[in-house]
């Protein structure tokens, strides 16, 4: 029996809700199951923590903790901008994720928060910071990850968080739900 540790490429079966609610979030129903090499940073720390143990085919329920999953509400990473920096026909809504680059030239993905006539109020805490994650998960296979799995696995799907344009890998710049 294979059993979930350090080192091992882990194909995972999840479904992720925000605790109490029953909407999904993200899911790999209908999609190939995660894929990621246990003890390399590659999910969020919470949920790789759970999964040390289980074996090819158990299932669980996982509650992660804001602090271990996408971090507390930060009241630091609201920024108010000057509706002017935007163009004048670009059309701003609530919600909208747009890409950002900092002053040491970091990109980010940043949230409008709130919107008047001449100010934006941008918010860089990832989206579900401050929320308690529910994952159903399911070990869909594991082996032991060979060297190839190792060298250059920093972000799933991708590659490198330089080829998703995040540079940094300190946010979920390729879209795939691994770069935390």
């Amino acid at each position: 029996m294979v059993t979930i540790s350090d080192g091992m490429v882990i194909c995972l079966d999840y479904t992720l809700r925000l605790e109490g609610e029953d909407d999904v979030v993200d899911t790999s129903d209908g999609r190939e199951p995660l894929q990621f090499v246990a003890g390399q940073g590659q999910i969020i720390p919470g949920l790789e923590k759970a999964l040390m143990g289980m074996t090819i085919g158990e299932e669980k329920l996982v509650l992660v903790q804001p602090a271990d999953g996408y971090g507390e509400m930060n009241s630091d990473l609201f920024e108010t901008l000057e509706r002017s920096a935007f163009p004048a026909d670009f059309a701003l809504e609530l919600g909208m994720g747009l890409r950002m680059r900092t002053e040491t030239g970091r990109t980010v993905i940043a949230y409008v928060h709130e919107m008047s006539e001449d100010k934006v109020v941008m918010n860089l805490n990832h989206p579900l910071a401050g929320k308690t994650l529910q994952f159903d998960v399911r070990i869909a296979d594991a082996r032991e990850a060979t060297d190839e799995d190792l060298v250059g696995s920093s972000c799933g799907s991708c590659g490198s968080c330089d080829s998703c344009g995040d540079g940094g890998c300190g946010n979920d710049g390729c879209g795939d739900g691994c770069c935390n």
